[in-house]
């Protein structure tokens, strides 16, 4: 698809979104038990399946995005979930963006942030960790020590020091 096709379905995208109604179950608003979520009217009476003036509107054909476009970031790129630094490199910085899983803790982000920086790809919702650059390479040479701790020969230097203790 060309780069002039995709930012018009996008606008077209965007003015539909925009005309979209808030669909709503039966009667919601008006039961605290019923949660504010689609569910399709089935009653025999029911004025919202009967498609009555004044009643909310329900799911049809022709509230939806362009298949081209449809699960496309605002920017226009595709979104890719990254869970750890390896899952970067899957990431093409020219068509698409990387998303940072909720379950990553900080310190696997810091490390996600400082290699798609490297790698020149571009991050949604990298944090607030900026500021804790330094931090970043005093973690990094920490992992480096603690990987050359658990190599066999240092197990064994490391066992027989605890026997003799």
């Amino acid at each position: 698809m060309k780069d002039g096709e995709k930012r018009r379905l996008m606008q077209v995208r965007k003015r539909i979104s925009q005309k979209r109604p808030h669909f709503r179950q039966f009667e919601e608003w008006r039961l605290v038990r019923i949660k504010d979520h689609w569910r399709r009217p089935k009653g025999i009476d029911n004025k919202m399946r009967q498609k009555r003036k004044g009643w909310p509107r329900t799911v049809n054909v022709g509230f939806r995005s362009p298949k081209a476009v449809r699960y496309l970031h605002p920017s226009g790129m595709e979104e890719v979930a990254v869970f750890n630094v390896g899952d970067l490199t899957i990431v093409d910085p020219d068509k698409q963006v990387a998303r940072i899983g909720g379950s990553v803790g900080l310190r696997k982000k810091r490390l996600i942030v400082k290699r798609a920086l490297e790698l020149d790809i571009r991050i949604l919702n990298p944090g607030n960790i900026d500021s804790k650059e330094a931090s970043i390479s005093e973690e990094i040479t920490g992992e480096l020590h603690k990987e050359e701790e658990k190599t066999p020969e240092n197990a064994l230097d490391n066992a027989e020091e605890g026997v003799k203790e």
